[in-house]
């Protein structure tokens, strides 16, 4: 039992299928997030890999077991669990579950939990107490009734509030890329092409528990030439892809060239407060100067906080943030129950090209300019806090910060590594203040350090 309890994360389960987590334990994990969070009417999900079937009718039997009543939405991205959480709180939802690994590979599976409003579950709120219990075998039994489980198709109501981030009478007609990665997204594509001037070029859009493409992360370089050949061959205005779960999004400007998602925080940045001026604005702690600069130059507040989708959700809450933002392609909204989603960004993208008459190129052009990156590179390392030790003695006259990992910062670069919270890898990003041979020749110094 200690080993399988390895799925436990700092914000949800995850791990291999079935030493780590199978049906079994999906069961029990069932009972235990009833009787730890006293939820009685929860929305159940669930995506496309080939275990998400029978983990998810075991985690319904332990729920149910405990007087749990369920609304099972079926095969459904990441943030269709949080909108029905949020959406559905005056129908007496009170938690959400979605079983899902994400862009883990295909051995993968997990969960991701949400309580009343869709807020977060954490470590900290009780996913450990939940832990605790299980390696103890003191979950709770059944007792009392026994509660239902009932199929609904909540999808009408989230495009509908999809839709309201845009003017869909102002969006000029658009070409669009769009690359499920074999994952949950193309139904949703689908139901949006029916109601915007949107031409999809559908690339792996059905979805395949197989992956026969590989493991959906558009983050990964190898993963993501399909897509830059597709925008050049059909002349699209951008590219899109996903990844397994769709909550998050990914971008190719016109030429086919893909766009780090630290350029595009500061995008969406603007726009969300053109709506409400003077708001926070959270960012990732990894790179920061760009973001920084945006919100300020816009009439924000910029928030640094840690990475991580529970602990940002917390935060946005506590700063009552319109919008939040990581580089690593996860985009909060305030008004979508501070969760994150993987629709939303490319819906005001695809407003602001309409309304500006640029191309996605020229709008990211000058950022990218001003503040060269290096793009996340993982390293497997046998020690990860020796080697993190080593790079802040290496680089103890920087500006250091601790609010995720190590961060230093010079007057003319800075970078960040950390661990991550999901995978044994250790991740670094620099940037520099538009001088890219700097940022090179300092990436190539720390990889050395790192990897040495």
């Amino acid at each position: 039992m200690a080993d399988r309890l390895a799925c436990f994360t700092a914000y949800d389960i995850r791990g291999r299928v079935p030493s780590e987590l199978n049906a079994g334990l999906a069961r029990r994990i069932g009972r235990a997030f009833a009787g730890v969070y006293g939820v009685t009417k929860v929305v159940v999900g669930r995506d496309i890999r080939l275990s998400s079937g029978e983990l998810t009718t075991a985690l319904m039997e332990g729920l149910t077991e405990m007087g749990v009543d369920v609304l099972d939405l079926g095969l459904c991205g990441t943030e269709e669990i949080y909108h029905a959480a949020f959406s559905l709180e005056k129908d007496g939802i009170d938690g959400g579950v979605v079983v899902t690994a994400s862009h883990n590979p295909k051995d993968y599976n997990g969960m991701k939990f949400v309580v009343r409003g869709a807020k977060p579950v954490t470590g900290e709120s009780g996913l450990l107490k939940m832990k605790s219990l299980l390696e103890e075998g003191r979950e709770p039994l059944p007792q009392g009734r026994r509660g239902t489980i009932t199929a609904c198709d909540n999808k009408s109501h989230y495009i509908e509030h999809l839709l309201g981030y845009v003017n869909v009478a102002e969006l000029k007609p658009l070409t669009l890329v769009a690359n499920a990665g074999n994952g949950c997204a193309g139904a949703i594509v689908d139901r949006l092409e029916q109601v915007l001037p949107v031409t999809f070029v559908k690339i792996n859009h059905q979805p395949d528990g197989t992956f026969p493409k590989g493991v959906p992360n558009p983050l990964l370089p190898e993963r993501r030439e399909e897509t830059a050949e597709a925008v050049r061959q059909s002349g699209a205005d951008f590219g899109l892809a996903w990844d397994g779960d769709f909550d998050r999004c990914f971008f190719w400007d016109e030429r086919g060239e893909f766009i780090e998602g630290y350029y595009i925080v500061g995008l969406l940045a603007q726009e969300m407060l053109k709506g409400a001026p003077g708001s926070r604005i959270l960012y990732d702690a990894r790179l920061t100067w760009n973001s920084e600069e945006i919100i300020t130059a816009a009439g924000g507040e910029p928030i640094i906080t840690r990475t991580g989708h529970a602990f940002i959700k917390e935060r946005m809450r506590r700063e009552d943030a319109v919008y939040g933002g990581e580089m690593s392609a996860h985009h909060y909204f305030r008004d979508f129950g501070y969760c994150d989603s993987g629709m939303i960004p490319w819906l005001l993208i695809a407003s602001l090209v309409s309304r500006t008459g640029r191309r996605l190129s020229e709008l990211v052009a000058e950022r990218v300019a001003a503040f060269p990156v290096s793009g996340e590179i993982n390293s497997t390392v046998a020690d990860a806090d020796a080697v993190i030790a080593e790079v802040e003695k290496r680089f103890a006259d920087g500006e250091k910060s601790e609010v995720d990992g190590f961060s230093a910062a010079f007057p003319d670069w800075r970078f960040n590594i950390r661990k991550s919270n999901t995978e044994p890898l250790l991740r670094l990003n620099v940037e520099s203040r538009g001088d890219r041979a700097l940022m090179e020749r300092k990436t190539a110094e720390l990889l050395a350090i790192i990897r040495g």
